[in-house]
């Protein structure tokens, strides 16, 4: 479950938030009483299962011929 910390006690306390993050931990800022953003710590396999079903996807991707062309008629 998250905690929750001010925007204003996020600023001052940035390091320390970065750290506790990093140790597991997840933050719901609030402005105002009113939640607007989730401090949470990367998911670094979701993140690399991503990267290789996007890796996946393009490998299956046809090659598409885009014409014999130059630099130079980039910016004529």
């Amino acid at each position: 479950m998250d905690k929750s910390i001010s925007a204003s006690d996020a600023n001052q306390r940035f390091s320390e938030l970065l750290r506790d993050v990093a140790e597991g931990q997840s933050f719901t800022v609030t402005s105002r009483g009113r939640p607007v953003a989730r401090i949470l710590p990367m998911d670094r396999h979701q993140d690399r299962r991503a990267i290789e079903r996007l890796l996946d996807f393009v490998s299956d991707l046809p090659i598409r011929h885009s014409g014999d062309w130059t630099r130079e008629n980039l910016y004529e």
